[in-house]
Formats: C-alpha cells, structure tokens, sequence
C-alpha cells in the first residue's frame, strides 16, 4: 500500500474502443489502482462501464466541449477527489494532460496544408474558437494548477502560445506495454497470413484516426510513388475512405487487435501535419518497426535517423518519405536495427510514465493539504 492513499479524479470527454487517449488511461488507471489508489472518472455517457472497471463513474449529458466543461466545473466542489486531473481541455483543474496537444499549433500548422474550401470550413466550424477559449482559461488565465505535457514540443508551444510558466509543466513522455507489442511480433508469419500479405510483399502501416491530420494523403503518395518496391500500405483506424484513391492502400477500419497488426508489418508510416506524441509510433516502436514520421510529432524527439526509423522536417515532403522508404525497404538492415530500436522503445514502458505521473499527483496533494 502506498504511504498515502489517493482518490484521484481523472476527467475525460466521449468515448471511442480504439481511442489512443482512451487505451493510455485505461493503462495509466491500471497502474494507479494497482499501486493502492482509489480513482474516479468523470465523463460523458457514452463511456461504457465496461471499459472501467477500475472504481466509481460520474457521467454528465454533455455533447459539446464547452458542455462538459461546465458540467465539470459544477461537479468539482463535490467530487471528493484530493486531486483532479483533466485528460480533457476543461476551465478548472489541479493537473492538466495536454495529450492532445495544443490547438492553436494545430490551426497554425493546418493552415499550411488545407484547402481553401477547408480553410473556410474550419473558420466557420464554431469548435475550434470553443477549443481555444478553453486553452486560455487553462493556460493564459492559469485554470491548470499543473500541466503535464507529453513532448518538449508541446511545452514549447504553451510557454510560447499562453506565456504559461515553463516551471509549472512537467514533461512525461507516453508509455505503453512494451513486452506485449514485443512478444506480439513472435506471431509474424500467423498475422501476416490473417492480414492478406504476400511473402514478398512489404507492409507499411498506418494507424490513426483523424487522416488529415495524420497525413494519410502524404503517406499514400510516398508509397505510391515507390514504384520499383513491392510495398502495401496498410490503414487502421477512423476515416472517409472515399476520399482517398490508391492501388496500394488496405484500408481494415478500426483494429482491436493492435499487437497482431504491428507484428505483421515491416515500417511504421505516420508523416502527421501535428502530432503531440504519437502513441501509435510508440507501439510500433515496441514491436521493433522503424518509424518514418515529421517533425510535427512529439514522437520524433525520441528517435534518430538511420537508428530508429527516419524523420522529415515536413509532411508533404513526399520525395523524402520515398527515400525513407526505400531505405528501410531493405530487410537486411531492418533486421539489423530492430535490437537498437527495441533497446528504444524499453525505455518508454508504460510503468515509467505511471510512476512519473503518480508522483506529480503526490506532489500537488501534498502542497494543497500543507495550505
């Protein structure tokens, strides 16, 4: 049993089974509880109960951001938590996760990359000017006593957006089961056989929802231009197929079964427009794929080129995805990094980011009971 035992409340919005924010609480909360903690979630009422089987469930009927962070603000005096932690851009609360990132970077990056047509359409979609005015009253009007952010990217860009103190943002970098994605890839010719692949074929995965933002459009013009290597891309998550035409892209919907997908593939291919700190890259990472992403990811901070995988300054650097590409094509030097990528990937387990954010939650429990 710890020396002190918590009721930590945890505070996030919908729902989705393949959520990456869904898939890291849960683990996070896992850890937590296993540790001697009691723990509390605050969300919406599509959370199904059998997707927390961890303690106490509060749901609110709220569909909208702005909703559910006035239902959150109504509920705090009487959440009888001795910490509040929000997964979630809220107007309130002791800890802030900026796992997904800060939205005035993504409207900045997005304007670089979107259509005229989407331009408009994102200035008219009244969301975002809820999203930002949430950002301020946790950033700019100091409504997050704490913020924990997942990339020196991320803290970068709230320091520099919201003139937030640097000294008050902790960096804990995302974590997952390694040895589960590790022990996954033992199953390669078994997944390989379930996913369709042709032993010469070379798998190049793609998982995330959200594909504009994650640069599918990109990665199936670098994959598409490979026109002397056998490659199949293959896409898992979220999105409108329509819009995307290619004689090489698999698209498999969304994927429960994540290990088995990653220990079928051969690289990871996420060239994201904004990315605070892919999971999906991590996972990857763990099953022993080199990883090809942008700058734009949090990720990225993490890897070296020509070690772990490869990085480009820019999403639509389609020739360089390409090069990337063609470089780790070649099995024998895949082979050859997987132990220096797996000796990564170890040091990003999820127990390390449970320890870390435990003992923040500690921290502040500890200086709001000596007030």
């Amino acid at each position: 049993m710890p020396d002190k035992r918590l009721t930590i409340g945890f505070a996030r919005r919908g729902y989705s089974a393949t959520g990456g924010a869904e898939t890291y609480l849960r683990r996070l909360v896992r850890g937590v509880v296993d540790l001697g903690h009691d723990v509390r979630l605050i969300t919406t009422t599509d959370w199904p109960g059998s997707a927390w089987p961890f303690g106490e469930i509060t749901r609110v009927r709220a569909r909208s951001t702005i909703g559910f962070a006035d239902a959150l603000e109504e509920f705090r005096p009487q959440s009888g938590c001795d910490v509040l932690m929000s997964l979630e851009r809220v107007w309130h609360c002791d800890v802030y996760r900026a796992g997904d990132g800060v939205h005035r970077a993504w409207l900045k990056r997005r304007k670089q990359f979107g259509t005229s047509l989407q331009r408009l359409s994102h200035f008219l979609n009244r969301k975002h000017g809820d999203i930002v005015r949430l950002e301020k009253s946790l950033f700019t009007d100091r409504g997050a006593g704490r913020v924990i952010a997942n990339s020196q990217m991320v803290k970068n860009e709230i320091v520099d957006l919201y003139d937030y103190p640097a000294e008050k943002i902790d960096i804990v970098h995302n974590g997952v089961p390694v040895n589960e994605f590790r022990e996954a890839s033992t199953r390669r010719a078994q997944s390989r056989v379930a996913f369709g692949l042709a032993v010469d074929e070379i798998a190049v995965l793609f998982v995330g929802s959200g594909w504009e933002r994650k640069g599918l459009r990109f990665a199936i013009d670098a994959v598409e231009g490979c026109k002397d290597l056998k490659l199949r891309l293959l896409v898992a998550g979220r999105g409108n197929q329509r819009q995307y035409k290619s004689t090489r892209a698999q698209f498999l919907g969304e994927i429960v079964d994540l290990p088995a997908l990653y220990a079928a593939a051969d690289i990871f291919l996420l060239p994201t427009i904004y990315d605070p700190f892919s999971n999906a890259c991590l996972e990857a990472l763990a099953a022993g794929l080199p990883v090809i992403t942008t700058r734009a990811n949090g990720f990225s901070e993490i890897i070296e080129t020509g070690r772990h995988g490869s990085i480009v300054d820019r999403p639509d650097d389609v020739d360089g995805l390409r090069e990337a590409l063609g470089y780790w094509s070649d099995e024998t030097r895949r082979a050859s990094a997987r132990s220096t990528i797996l000796e990564r990937a170890s040091q990003f387990d999820i127990s390390k980011n449970i320890e870390k954010t435990l003992a923040i939650l500690l921290q502040i429990s500890e200086s709001a009971a000596s007030t």
